[in-house]
């Protein structure tokens, strides 16, 4: 497998659904009706329930340790700034950027974003450090 290197980029599109944020809510415990009861939602500035953030932040540690680095990554550091709603039904695409690596503790640095697929608008951004001996 090929080892990552600064620069290197990879992207994947995710959609979240309601069901999800309902089983998120009842997994975490978090049941702030903005995120589950569309009527009590509707009268806040979104309009409509959104999605909780560590449920959207979750795709960083999806692709991570699935699919870039992928198998064998142990995730280190996460910070993320959330910056706009995140809402179910709607395509976001998931981005991250190689910012540095040491190859000789097998340690990369990734910028990590979410962006609304239909304009481009960063909803949470932050930065990554994993660590992982076959890909750094």
């Amino acid at each position: 497998m090929k080892k990552l290197t600064t620069g290197d980029t990879y992207t994947e599109t995710v959609r979240f659904m309601q069901e999800n944020v309902n089983r998120f809510a009842e997994i975490s415990g978090d049941n702030n009706p903005i995120h589950i009861d569309a009527e009590y939602a509707a009268t806040t500035p979104f309009g409509r329930p959104i999605v909780h953030g560590f449920l959207a932040g979750a795709v960083f540690s999806k692709v991570f340790g699935t699919t870039w680095p992928g198998e064998g990554t142990i995730y280190m550091y996460q910070s993320m700034s959330f910056r706009a709603p995140v809402f179910v039904e709607r395509d976001y695409v998931a981005r991250f950027e190689i910012a540095e690596v040491n190859a000789e503790k097998h340690r990369g640095t990734v910028r990590c974003t979410l962006e609304d697929a239909a304009d481009g608008r960063v909803v949470i951004e932050g930065e990554a450090k994993l660590m992982n001996a076959g890909r750094f």
